[in-house]
């Protein structure tokens, strides 16, 4: 029986990957390389950290790796901090209340920093529904490996087979299978070109989902 339910942030319940790409892409430009799309859709889901140490190998980029992930985060930090409306990815906000009202604990996973995820939460007023948040820039490991869902678990005193995530990427769903989770796979268009094919059921809406369909799985 699920007990627990594990969002990813990006893409699930924020709207952000269209940030992150730009952002990325216009680092790309100043480091005067040219990383074909599919290649940038493949970092999704993963950490900073993880994708800035592949490129800066795979490019053969002499500025370190750490350097352009904290150039990174602060640029993302002063779009949050400065953005008038931080919207919700529609329905998702409904969802979470309603997960909460019908007892399941809720933990939010993502690979974001956690000044980020924190400052997002607060944004949307959704903090306190969360009983804890992981970061995976805080772990030894990135998803595609399971490090980050295996330590929600445990945050949740919840064994592995109760917990199912949400998330927009084939680097998620990897994770969260990886782990011996269900997980439901969110076709987010605005995510890049992912393989949700993993997921044991993939939404086009989060209006499709509520605290019932979560308990009959």
């Amino acid at each position: 029986m699920i007990r627990v339910v594990i969002f990813d942030m990006d893409g699930v319940i924020i709207d952000s990957e269209p940030i992150h790409f730009k952002m990325e892409s216009e680092m790309f430009h100043e480091l005067k390389i040219a990383v074909p799309y599919e290649e940038h859709c493949s970092y999704v889901g993963t950490s900073s950290q993880n994708m800035w140490e592949i490129i800066t190998k795979r490019y053969s980029i002499e500025e370190d790796a750490n350097v352009l992930v904290k150039k990174q985060h602060a640029l993302y930090l002063e779009y949050l901090l400065t953005v008038k409306n931080l919207d919700p990815i529609p329905g998702v906000v409904e969802f979470i209340k309603d997960l909460y009202q019908g007892g399941f604990k809720l933990i939010l996973a993502s690979s974001a920093n956690m000044e980020v995820i924190d400052l997002v939460l607060k944004k949307l007023k959704l903090s306190h529904y969360f009983m804890a948040r992981v970061s995976g820039t805080e772990l030894a490991n990135s998803k595609p490996h399971p490090e980050i869902f295996i330590k929600s678990a445990k945050l949740a005193s919840s064994e592995l087979r109760e917990c199912i995530v949400i998330e927009d990427s084939q680097n998620g769903i990897t994770s969260a299978k990886a782990a011996g989770m269900k997980c439901i796979g969110f076709a987010n268009p605005n995510s890049g070109a992912q393989d949700l094919s993993k997921a044991d059921f993939v939404i086009n809406s989060f209006d499709e989902l509520n605290a019932e369909t979560i308990r009959a799985i």
